[in-house]
């Protein structure tokens, strides 16, 4: 399994863990308020960005109001008068892995000021815009769980068809991907097929993967962990590659 579909997965585990405690709502009220601005549109059925959104904020048990709030708030008719832009960080983990966050905020100077801190007492160093942007690669990702390997190829065969570049599966996991186009298609060819995606969203996908060892993947790991924790940040990528052993260690901290 690559580097990513690592991190994935445990940022998968992370995100339900953190949506139990609640800890997940105000980034996805902030992603919600970013797709209804960006998309024009408060209604899912004319969003398709908001619709993710907004799957997602119904698997966490996000309250119907502060979705509605976030989605007034994107469109401006909110009164709080808060404004949020996106901004991509690039940076190294402690053993030379890259890392990049996209980051939400209302304030630039805070965000900038705790990424760079978290960097810094990670072991890390946060780069120059453009500094490991090269490494990655915008992907659709489309993840489905708990799925047989003959039905999890008649989805693949089906979402290839639909624009999808490749599959696999492991684990009773089917992971689909495609050019960042094929998102929409893709889901729908899923739904369509009476199965609802674990994840479903474009990503910033390694091209080459960072080996690390047993001592520097666990720091690596604190490290992206301390990063993910912070507010402002919504995602975070790495082509760091860790070792089952790193992996198993660090989940047992």
């Amino acid at each position: 399994m690559s580097g990513h579909s690592k991190w994935s997965t445990i940022k998968h585990k992370k995100a339900a863990i953190d949506a139990k405690k609640g800890v997940a709502f105000t980034k996805l009220a902030r992603e919600i308020t970013i797709a209804a601005r960006e998309g024009g549109s408060g209604d899912p059925a004319m969003n398709f960005r908001l619709r993710l959104t907004m799957d997602k904020a119904r698997a966490a048990n996000m309250p119907a109001d502060n979705v509605d709030r976030a989605i007034k708030k994107g469109l401006g008719t909110g009164n709080d008068g808060v404004t949020y832009e996106e901004i991509i960080y690039e940076g190294y983990g402690p053993g030379g892995a890259a890392i990049m966050l996209k980051v939400l905020t209302d304030n630039r100077n805070r965000s900038a000021s705790e990424i760079r801190a978290a960097f810094s007492r990670g072991g890390g160093n946060l780069g120059e815009s453009g500094s490991v942007a090269w490494i990655f690669e915008s992907k659709a990702i489309i993840t489905l769980e708990e799925i047989g390997e003959e039905e999890a190829e008649e989805i693949a065969l089906a979402a290839i068809d639909a624009g999808a570049d490749d599959f696999k599966v492991e684990g009773g996991t089917l992971e689909i991907t495609g050019e960042p186009a094929s998102l929409q298609p893709m889901t729908q060819i899923v739904r369509d097929l009476g199965k609802e995606a674990a994840q479903a969203t474009v990503s910033m996908v390694p091209k080459t993967q960072q080996v690390l060892d047993t001592s520097t993947a666990g720091q690596t790991l604190r490290l992206l962990d301390r990063i993910e924790e912070l507010d402002d940040v919504q995602q975070v990528y790495t082509n760091a590659d860790f070792t089952e052993e790193a992996l198993e260690k660090y989940g047992n901290e």
